[in-house]
C-alpha cells in the first residue's frame, strides 16, 4: 500500500487500543465494508464486542505484534500513549497512520509546545522543570498562579497541580510523576474550544466546525456546536488546525484544543494541546454531520477521499460519566444515545454520551 493507493473494501484495519474510541472506529469501519483487528492488553475492552478479530497481549509483546501486523493492511491507534517502541515496530511492517512522529510529539508536552512554538502557533508561556530549583526559577519567570504538569501520561486532569502560592511548589513537584515536568503560566481564558481536523493521504484537509467545551472535574462534560465565537475566530481556529496537520505530515483525524483569551476587547487563541486521534469533543459529529469523525478517520487512513463534513443541525454533546449512564435510556425527543458497553460503572468513568439536536441556527 502506497500513500496514494486506496485500500479496497474488505481490507483489515489494525487498531491499537480497545476503549470506546476504538469501538467507534470499528463500527465506522464496518459501515464502509472494512474489517478491524483490535490489539489491547485488557481482555474486557469494550471494542472487542464489535470487531471480528482481536489480540489480547501486552504492547511490548513483539511476537503478538508481528502476528498482528501480518494480519492487517494498515495500523492506527485510539489513544496517544502507545509506547514509542510499539509504534516503531509496527511502522516497519505496515503503514502506521497517523505516523510515529505525530505520536512522539503529542506524547510529550515539552516536545508538543516546542513543535508548535517553532511554527509560530501560540501556546501558553511555559518552562521545563526537572528539579525544585528549576521550578523556583520557572515560577519567578512566569509568576503565579501557574499549572505544573507531567510532560507525559496526562489526561482528564490527571498529572497536574495548580500552584497558587510559593509554599505549594515543593509539594506539587513531589506529587507528580513521572519527571521531568513543565510549568505553564495560568491562562485566564474566556472559554475553551476545539477543532477536529482531518488530512488524507493525498494531502487534502477538512475540518469540522469548532465546538465550545465545558469541563467538570477536569473531564469534558459538554461540547456545543456552533461555538459562541466570532466568525473570524472560527476561521482562525480552522487555519491553525490545518497548519498543524500539514506540519506533521499527518494522515487521519486530529483534535486541537484551544483557549479563547480576550485582552483589550480582542479575542485570540492559544493551543492547549493536540490529540493524534479521534476526539471526545467530536462525538457530536455522529448525529448531525454527513460524515462523522470516525468515518473520516477510516477514510483518511485507508487512502480514500475525505467525506462531506456539512453540519445539518445544531447539537450539544454530553458525556455520561459514572452512574449518569443509568438514566440515558429515558431519552427525550431529539436526543441520540451512544453507550460504550462498559460492564463496570465507576465514578469519573466515561460510560457513554448523548447528542441533543436542535434546528440549525441561521447564519448571517
Amino acid at each position: 500500500m502506497t500513500a496514494t493507493t486506496p485500500l479496497p473494501a474488505g481490507s483489515t484495519i489494525g487498531i491499537l487500543g480497545g476503549g470506546q474510541l476504538g469501538r467507534m472506529l470499528a463500527l465506522a469501519a464496518a459501515r464502509l465494508g472494512m474489517k478491524t483487528h483490535i490489539f489491547c492488553p485488557d481482555a474486557e475492552s469494550p471494542a472487542f464486542d464489535v470487531t471480528p478479530l482481536k489480540t489480547v497481549a501486552a504492547y511490548d509483546d513483539e511476537t503478538a505484534l508481528a502476528a498482528f501486523a501480518d494480519a492487517v493492511d494498515v495500523v492506527t491507534y485510539e489513544f496517544e500513549n502507545v509506547p514509542a517502541a510499539t509504534a516503531e515496530f509496527l511502522a516497519a511492517r505496515k503503514p502506521l497512520r497517523p505516523g510515529a512522529n505525530a505520536l512522539a510529539i503529542s506524547q510529550d508536552r515539552l516536545a508538543e509546545k516546542g513543535f508548535l512554538s517553532a511554527r509560530n502557533i501560540a501556546v501558553a508561556p511555559y518552562r521545563p522543570v526537572d528539579s525544585p530549583p528549576a521550578l523556583e526559577a520557572a515560577i519567578t519567570e512566569l509568576g503565579l498562579p501557574a499549572v505544573l504538569k507531567t510532560t507525559r501520561l496526562g489526561y482528564d486532569g490527571k498529572g497536574q497541580r495548580i500552584i497558587r502560592a510559593p509554599g505549594e511548589a515543593a509539594a506539587a513537584f513531589a506529587a507528580l510523576e513521572p519527571k521531568p515536568l513543565v510549568l505553564e503560566a495560568f491562562v485566564p481564558f474566556e472559554k475553551e474550544i476545539s477543532v477536529v481536523v482531518a488530512r488524507s493521504a493525498d494531502g487534502s484537509v477538512k475540518n469540522f466546525d469548532p465546538a465550545e467545551n465545558v469541563h467538570r472535574d477536569h473531564i469534558l462534560k459538554t461540547s456545543t456546536v456552533p461555538a459562541d465565537i466570532p466568525p473570524a475566530l472560527e476561521r482562525h481556529a480552522a487555519m491553525m488546525a490545518k497548519a498543524i496537520v500539514i506540519a506533521l505530515d499527518y494522515i487521519g483525524v486530529l483534535g486541537v484544543e484551544f483557549f479563547v483569551v480576550t485582552a483589550e476587547g480582542r479575542a485570540s487563541l492559544l493551543v492547549n494541546e493536540i490529540a493524534p486521534r479521534v476526539h471526545n469533543s467530536g462525538h457530536w459529529t455522529e448525529a448531525v454531520c454527513l460524515t462523522d469523525q470516525f468515518e473520516q478517520h477510516i477514510r483518511a487512513i485507508c487512502g480514500w477521499p475525505l467525506g462531506d463534513v456539512t453540519r445539518m443541525a445544531d447539537v450539544v454533546m454530553e458525556n455520561l460519566i459514572g452512574d449518569e449512564v443509568l438514566a440515558a435510556v429515558d431519552s427525550a425527543a431529539g436526543v441520540q444515545v451512544h453507550l460504550y458497553g462498559k460492564r463496570e460503572v465507576r465514578a469519573g468513568r466515561k460510560m457513554g454520551h448523548i447528542n441533543r439536536i436542535a434546528p440549525k441556527t441561521a447564519t448571517v
